[in-house]
């Protein structure tokens, strides 16, 4: 078991050792409880058996769909175009969101690849410097760079949080390396305590790619106020979805004012007389990077639900992994305790099926069969991909790494159920019914 699995297990009175008491005797030679041993006389839905679980598709349906739009956001829309006014509700959505995180500065964008990029522009650093970003990303975190003629250096991810590998980064620094990247991977806090201090040594600049990381936090600090630049992605699939749209965080005055000019022209005249950026007054540095006031309207009212949101998930998420994660070979990222997750896209288990004898097809094709949710994705390694091979698309080309040894492991060795946005107890009871007999009957599977 994991350390965030002991923590939420000893918080919430319910423990491996309780589950065993509770449970009846232990299955010699197999670690599995009464419970499970009752699961293992039922056959395999795969196998021509009754399913697990019998829970109505459509109250599945509703209780998964995502994005969760309804009366309120359909009614500031409409009053949007009732009253023909539109931008006001940019500069309120800013400083809704910077009162939430406490942030310095922020500044709305039109997606979260446009913050990527004015973010790089803002870092105003020779070309061929190196910023340390891990492979393990959406592509924007990585080509962006090549806009301002930086260079990415891929960092592998821890295979216990499929979070960025500082290690990793150590051995990768250079006499170019001017910048270090975290993300929070599905909405787990990376380290970001751990590689401030190493950034603030080795004289690099901190940067967070928050896009899955709304209302996470660590050490009562919100994800994106601990770099000094920091960015959001609102897109339709995040954990505060607008459809399109995103945000970006600064600590200093000067990055803001650069990154805010390179994609909004209006707004160097807003600026302090004493700016040097003010003198760009009407043309910006070149891009157009304005949210949509749309976009803008329904993060507002996103924003008033998104800790309720997060709450129920996470909750729902706890019911479920403190059971999953007795059985054999099942994990969770590793969350510390001064860590307060949220959940993007999915609930992410890991399951080391070299150790537990079956592959992931065979567990996957079984879980499904019994009515459970269950997928994977292997999530793209930057590295592997054409574009960052070829010489021409940079001015730095960057080096490729020959492995990655963390992204390997967790793209081969994890599963994602569904995050459920209401109260779920009889879901969650038949979904581990049903791990639990697949696990049962692993053998038969094998």
């Amino acid at each position: 078991m994991n350390k965030n699995t002991n923590h939420a297990n000893d918080s919430m009175g319910y423990t491996r050792r309780n589950f065993i008491k509770t449970s009846g005797a232990v299955v010699a030679g197999l670690g599995l409880s009464s419970t499970v041993r009752s699961a293992e006389a039922e056959s395999l839905a795969l196998n021509g058996g009754q399913k697990a679980v019998t829970f109505p598709a459509n109250k599945f349906a509703a209780m998964t769909r995502w994005p969760r739009y309804g009366a309120a956001e359909k009614k500031r829309l409409h009053d949007m175009i009732d009253k023909n006014s539109f931008y006001d509700e940019l500069p309120a959505f800013e400083k809704e969101w910077k009162e939430y995180t406490n942030a310095a500065f922020v500044k709305a964008h039109m997606n979260g690849s446009s913050a990527l990029t004015s973010m790089y522009f803002a870092l105003d650093l020779p070309a061929g410097s190196e910023v340390l970003v891990p492979s393990y990303t959406f592509f924007s975190a990585c080509l962006a760079m090549r806009f301002s003629g930086l260079v990415p250096v891929f960092v592998d991810i821890d295979p216990k949080t499929a979070c960025f590998d500082l290690e990793d980064a150590k051995r990768k620094l250079t006499p170019q390396t001017k910048a270090v990247e975290g993300m929070h991977s599905w909405g787990l806090p990376c380290e970001m305590d751990l590689i401030c201090d190493w950034a603030k040594e080795k004289g690099l600049v901190p940067l967070e790619d928050c896009a899955h990381a709304h209302g996470a936090s660590m050490k009562g600090k919100k994800m994106g106020t601990w770099g000094q630049m920091s960015i959001f992605s609102f897109q339709a699939s995040k954990v505060m979805p607008t459809v399109e749209g995103g945000m970006g965080m600064y600590q200093t005055r000067e990055y803001f004012e650069r990154a805010a000019a390179f994609g909004h022209y209006e707004d160097p005249a807003k600026f302090p007389k004493d700016s040097p950026v003010r003198a760009y007054e009407g043309t910006g540095f070149g891009q157009k990077y304005r949210m949509h006031p749309f976009a803008a309207a329904v993060a507002r009212q996103q924003l008033q639900e998104l800790d309720t949101h997060n709450t129920i998930v996470e909750k729902n998420a706890r019911a479920l992994n403190d059971r999953l994660t007795q059985l054999d070979c099942v994990t969770e990222p590793r969350c510390r305790p001064d860590q307060k997750r949220v959940y993007y896209s999915g609930n992410m288990l890991f399951i080391d099926f070299k150790k537990l004898g079956v592959s992931r097809d065979l567990i996957v094709k079984a879980l499904k069969a019994e009515g459970v949710r269950v997928s994977f994705w292997d999530y793209p390694s930057q590295h592997k991909l054409k574009i960052y091979s070829e010489a021409k698309w940079w001015h730095h080309p960057p080096k490729i790494p020959e492995s990655m040894p963390g992204i390997d492991y967790v793209n081969a060795n994890h599963i994602f159920l569904p995050c459920l946005y209401e109260e779920a107890p009889e879901l969650i009871a038949q979904y581990i019914k049903a791990f639990e007999k697949v696990w049962a009957n692993r053998a038969k599977l094998a």
